[in-house]
């Protein structure tokens, strides 16, 4: 392939005809499954939710770009894979992009571009990211009809990896890099997003985990008195003013617990026992024990669960320590605790697919900013994939997938006067899955 100086790229010949390709064509985007998006976050309002939360104070009569387009622009572009404040620059003429924003794609204005956008990114204070923060969980418990009898708060906080001199990065040695590592907190049973907090590269102590966990369960009980509320986390949660807290506030939690010498001296006939039958079987052996254990910086003894897993890589000892008094071991460890491992996949759909790791602000407030700018495209494309995908083959996809196979869709853009009409291709092959989601939306626009 070649471009030559009119910018037109000759390919290949075929059949003794000339093939090339121009970048001209203005009524064309590459997004046209955006306008899907869109649909679904008009339904959520959670871009009406933020501008609520930000205070404006430019003249209004002068403004072209309000903070709602703003911030519905940037939420839609990060949704399609445009998650740098750059791609402002690029996409702002784009007829799908003003058009799920609300916009003429002719006669209205251009989108923000990008000094606009990152000046927004960098005035949001620190009274108006707290606000936000609240509007995140007012907008995950909005979406249950009712109360729900019993919620899950996983807990996990993530590498950031930074590459400048961004606030709170320090050393981690565990990534062996300079980073941030902010909380994440999701709904275990529903992976619905909550909220997502900046905080330093490093272990987090008792102080920071009570700082989100009296905020959340203090605003989930104003609405919720009679529900349950159980925090799942690994062993770096396990702190005894933590512990101490929730079971002081009717909260139960099940969290990792490092082995030592005292566990293991304790669980010494499990692991005996376990390491017996493998040598006599050559199968693998898995087993489990509970029983009441107290570090001497605890309060009281709580309950622990010991899970011994032996098999050709060796022996492999596990422990948990819980609020739960009476349920069995093998269900606490394997369906409980384990079940956090999902946590993961949504951390892995926010912060890698969704590029929520692009923390390149030097103030932690802006990074904050930005992390809940990811954090509002979690939440549109969960609705999408959870209600108006199921049942199809993207109902269990990964955000990376539903982007590339349904929301890239090439588009051309007819703007008439009264009436604007996008075409989509007739080959296009998830057609049946796209028109679902539509048809199931049409009842919920007003």
């Amino acid at each position: 392939m070649r471009q030559d100086t009119r910018e037109q790229m000759v390919f290949t010949g075929i059949a003794g005809k000339k093939v090339t390709a121009e970048f001209e064509d203005i009524a064309l985007s590459s997004d046209g499954g955006i306008l899907l998006a869109a649909e679904v976050e008009k339904r959520l309002g959670i871009v009406r939710r933020l501008a609520e939360c930000i205070p404006d104070p430019r003249q209004q009569g002068k403004v072209v770009q309000d903070l709602e387009s703003m911030l519905r622009q940037r939420i839609l572009q990060i949704i399609a894979g445009y998650e740098d404040a750059d791609d402002c620059d690029h996409l702002r003429r784009d007829p799908v992009f003003k058009t799920a924003v609300g916009r003429d794609p002719q006669r209205d204005p251009d989108l923000a571009s990008q000094p606009s956008m990152t000046r927004l990114e960098n005035a949001v204070d620190r009274r108006a990211l707290l606000r936000i923060g609240y509007a995140f969980v007012d907008q995950y418990m909005d979406s249950f009809s009712r109360p729900p009898k019993a919620v899950v708060l996983d807990i996990d906080p993530t590498a950031v990896i930074t590459y400048g001199d961004q606030q709170l990065r320090l050393f981690n040695a565990f990534e062996d890099e300079y980073c941030l590592m902010p909380f994440h907190v999701y709904d275990g049973l529903t992976g619905k997003f909550i909220t997502a907090l900046i905080r330093p590269g490093k272990t987090p102590t008792a102080a920071e985990i009570l700082a989100i966990l009296k905020r959340l369960v203090r605003r989930l009980r104003q609405r919720w008195p009679n529900t349950r509320i159980v925090v799942r986390a690994d062993g770096h949660h396990t702190k005894p003013d933590v512990m101490d807290w929730m079971e002081a506030h009717d909260v139960e939690f099940i969290t990792g617990l490092g082995p030592n010498a005292r566990l293991d001296a304790q669980f010494a006939d499990l692991i005996v026992n376990a390491r017996r039958r493998w040598e006599r079987t050559c199968q693998e052996v898995r087993l489990y024990s509970r029983g009441w254990y107290a570090a001497e910086s605890w309060s009281r003894a709580r309950r622990v669960v010991c899970r011994v897993l032996v098999s050709s890589r060796g022996v492999d000892t596990r422990y948990i320590v819980t609020s739960f008094a009476d349920t069995a071991a093998p269900y606490l460890y394997e369906r409980v605790y384990c079940g956090r491992g999902q946590a993961e996949l949504m951390i892995k759909d926010h912060k890698t697919d969704l590029h929520s790791d692009r923390c390149s602000c030097h103030s932690a407030a802006a990074n904050q900013f930005r992390i809940f700018l990811h954090s509002a495209a979690y939440v549109v494309l969960h609705e999408l994939r959870q209600r108006f995908l199921r049942g199809t083959e993207l109902a269990g996809a990964r955000f990376s997938t539903i982007r590339l196979r349904l929301l890239k869709l090439g588009t051309r853009v007819e703007v008439l006067r009264t009436a604007l009409r996008f075409f989509f291709p007739v080959s296009f092959p998830l057609k049946d899955v796209f028109v679902r989601a539509c048809a199931a939306l049409q009842p919920l626009r007003i």
